[in-house]
């Protein structure tokens, strides 16, 4: 029994077979093309908010040195996996165009023990870093109200209780938007991307330019090319904590594929937005960066990116030094203001996107329940799977901000080590789906073998020495010097294999409770194949190796091809035949 769409749009699976393709569940389909793709990939990203946030951790740690002034050198060297790795998602989703995306992608190749842990692992990281995106949009509520104007609001900013209040409410509105539909979700972003991107142009443009021309800080730094050679540094203690926050600045193109199932042309458009996204990321985040650094230079004093009073926000302490009292100046930090808060504005609601159809699509092949696998009939959104997003992610906030407001800046480390652990799954599952097929041709094996390993390869690396220097209990400290640890050890550690744990233990009960997805039942195991074209037939008989169906399946060498006969690629469509060797020369 295949995928079936019931008149109201829900989807049913039963047993599936192998090569089968999914039916829709019932999203609204061709609602965005690559330019709307790119806008949601690269706003989902934060890239205002995720700077701001995030620099001063590549820096120092501690008010102890890490990248330094090579934190440029760190977003190229960080941005390599990322691009490996979203060659691994354009790559299966050409084979699967599902919203599940790792989830689907690894059970098909390792299982679903493996594909759940995937999926877990987008939902976690999604619902840590609301947290993190709901304190600075509250936060930047109140200062940009005291920006224009509004007397006794600023104060507020730093007040515990109204900033979170605040931040719920953003939670709130987001989740709202997210659930009116997809295309309301990305005309939202054209105006709030817009916003974030011309202003960080604007500020590294003005930090370099006062740079050279001698009108900055006394501590300013000439930018060299220097900065951008991270490989001086220790691997272990510098180079791997820097790239675990710094794929959290880049984390987040992946939301153009996880609504693959609402994009026009499903098969490529997501896969070109994620590679896109990526490239402009590194572009701005290169740029931004060696200005911020150039200008506000490395130490800890005043607006320095050592100073730990500044690296949970470096543009509020670059900003009045950068722009100045002037009429210009206080405007220009009125749009830097604005600039931040769209920005985790818009990375708010663009990260429920993922996880609701993350849950959507675990929740119609039953690895959750089938509750979140409901429809809106008019909005066409997954209803329970957005509305839960939104309230378990409020809920987390709450409970982080009650046991104690700086267990919030150890969220993005924690963070970074999921990134890692479901981006560096992907890579090996695109590698492990296509093995039987890798060496049929050069573009194949560069593409979905050795780009895929590499950045998983990359990514595991960093996961595991990056946690090592995580669970130390100095690794991260308070504004008043003091440790912030859980149990005794590092809180980012302890916060990113907590949140991994549950998830396992989640799975088992769920197993216990629901065993069919585990059973294989609504989701199987299969590789990549090559078919035998059948003249005369609607399409090529699917089946394994050992289904007896004689050469239906054809080697990626072709060497099972029966003389004159043409194999199909099933993912491509393209037709392949044996070529006809040359006359040896005498």
């Amino acid at each position: 029994m295949s995928a079936t769409t019931s008149p109201s749009g829900q989807t049913q699976h039963g047993r599936q077979q192998p090569g089968e393709k999914q039916a829709s569940k019932g999203l609204k389909t061709g609602a965005l093309g690559l330019f709307s793709s790119v806008v949601v990939g690269m706003a989902s990203t934060a890239p205002a908010y995720s700077l701001a946030a995030s620099l001063g951790f590549i820096v120092a740690s501690g008010g102890a040195l890490l990248a330094g002034v090579k934190a440029p050198g760190i977003m190229l060297l960080a941005f390599i996996p990322m691009y490996l790795i979203a060659v691994a998602y354009q790559e299966l989703n050409k084979a699967e165009p599902d919203c599940g995306t790792t989830f689907t992608w690894a059970t098909r190749a390792f299982g679903s023990v493996t594909g759940w842990m995937g999926g877990w692992g987008i939902i976690a990281a999604d619902v840590i870093v609301m947290a993190n995106l709901a304190q600075i949009a509250g936060s930047y509520s109140f200062t940009f109200m005291g920006e224009i104007g509004i007397p006794g609001v600023s104060n507020l900013s730093g007040d515990v209780f109204w900033s979170t209040l605040a931040g719920l409410i953003w939670i709130a509105l987001m989740t709202w938007i997210a659930f009116r539909g997809i295309e309301v979700s990305a005309k939202l972003q054209y105006a709030l991307l817009g916003i974030e991107v011309v202003i960080l142009v604007v500020f590294a443009i003005t930090a370099l330019v006062r740079v050279y021309s001698g009108s900055a800080e006394s501590y300013s730094l000439v930018p060299t090319l220097d900065w951008f050679n991270p490989f001086t540094l220790d691997f272990g203690s510098v180079i791997a904590p820097s790239i675990l926050v710094a794929i959290f600045i880049y984390w987040g193109w992946d939301t153009a594929v996880s609504i693959n199932e609402e994009t026009a042309d499903p098969e490529k458009t997501p896969g070109r937005a994620a590679i896109i996204s990526t490239l402009l990321l590194l572009v701005t985040y290169a740029l931004v960066a060696t200005a911020a650094v150039a200008f506000a230079g490395v130490g800890t004093d005043g607006v320095g990116l050592g100073n730990p009073d500044n690296a949970s926000d470096i543009f509020s302490a670059i900003g009045p030094a950068l722009f100045g009292d002037s009429p210009i100046g206080k405007i220009m930090l009125l749009l830097l203001a604005a600039s931040i808060l769209t920005s985790a504005a818009a990375s708010t609601q663009t990260t429920i996107l993922p996880t609701a159809r993350t849950a959507l699509s675990m929740a119609v092949f039953k690895a959750l329940p089938e509750k979140f696998a409901k429809i809106h009939p008019k909005f066409l959104t997954p209803t329970w799977a957005t509305i839960g997003m939104g309230i378990i992610s409020a809920a987390f906030y709450l409970l982080f901000t009650m046991i104690s407001p700086n267990l919030l800046t150890a969220l993005i480390g924690s963070i970074g080590l999921m990134i890692a652990f479901y981006y560096g799954l992907t890579g090996f599952a695109a590698v492990w789906f296509y093995r039987r097929t890798l060496t049929s041709s050069f573009r194949n094996f560069i593409m979905r073998g050795l780009f895929p390993f590499l950045g998983g390869g990359m990514l595991f690396a960093v996961f595991f020495y990056g946690l090592f220097q995580f669970a130390m209990p100095n690794w991260l400290t308070d504004a008043d010097g003091n440790n912030v640890t859980i149990f005794g050890m590092g809180a980012v550690a302890v916060v990113g294999i907590g949140a991994l744990v549950l998830g396992f233990v989640l799975m088992l009960v769920w197993r216990g409770i629901k065993p069919d997805f585990f059973k294989g039942q609504t989701l199987t195991k299969r590789t990549h194949m090559l078919v035998l074209e059948r003249l005369g037939e609607a399409e090529p008989t699917f089946g394994l190796p050992d289904s007896n169906l004689g050469t239906d399946v054809i080697a990626p060498d072709l060497s099972n091809l029966p003389t004159g006969a043409i194999a199909i690629d099933i993912v491509t469509g393209e037709k392949l035949k044996k070529q006809k060797k040359s006359p040896p020369r005498h």
